[in-house]
């Protein structure tokens, strides 16, 4: 049976109760029905990392994951990092400072990953870096400006913290 379920999602800390198909994509939940589209949906079968969100801090394929696989769990979508007033986060100021986005399709799952990464990993090397980020795919930057946003993040963080 495909009985719909109530489930609580706690989403950009915030708790929203939804009913759903238990064979719906998380993605699909937080686009669809939170109207969170900052979480990109492009190959449907967690190839790509454009639907990358944070699933209670790691980097996660929200394509691949049930929204009732999520339920109780902590979810950060990109929508979760700007600041008030539309403020963009170092990160985010980051990429574009070193042109790191171009089309911009990738670019909400990048953020994420990279979120993801420079949390678990504060003192992550270019090379460590470069590895994780090489779990999602973008055409159009050559991924160098995207590794030279999420190193110089780092740095600064780094630099805030001593």
């Amino acid at each position: 049976m495909n009985d719909p379920h109530l489930l609580t999602l706690h989403v950009n800390g915030e708790e929203h109760e939804v009913v759903v198909e238990p064979r719906r994509t998380l993605a699909d939940v937080l686009r669809h029905d939170l109207r969170l589209t900052g979480t990109h949906v492009g190959c449907e079968h967690g190839v790509c990392g454009a639907c990358t969100v944070l699933l209670d801090d790691a980097p996660t394929r929200a394509c691949l994951v049930f929204a009732v696989q999520a339920e109780g769990a902590d979810v950060r979508t990109v929508e979760s990092l700007g600041g008030e007033h539309g403020a963009l986060s170092d990160l985010q100021q980051a990429f574009s400072d070193h042109h790191g986005l171009q089309c911009g399709f990738c670019t909400p799952g990048f953020l994420m990953l990279a979120e993801g990464v420079l949390a678990e990993q504060p003192d992550a090397s270019r090379e460590d870096i470069r590895e994780a980020l090489s779990a999602n795919l973008c055409r159009c930057t050559g991924y160098q400006t995207i590794v030279d946003a999420v190193c110089a993040t780092a740095q600064a963080r780094r630099e805030a913290t001593a």
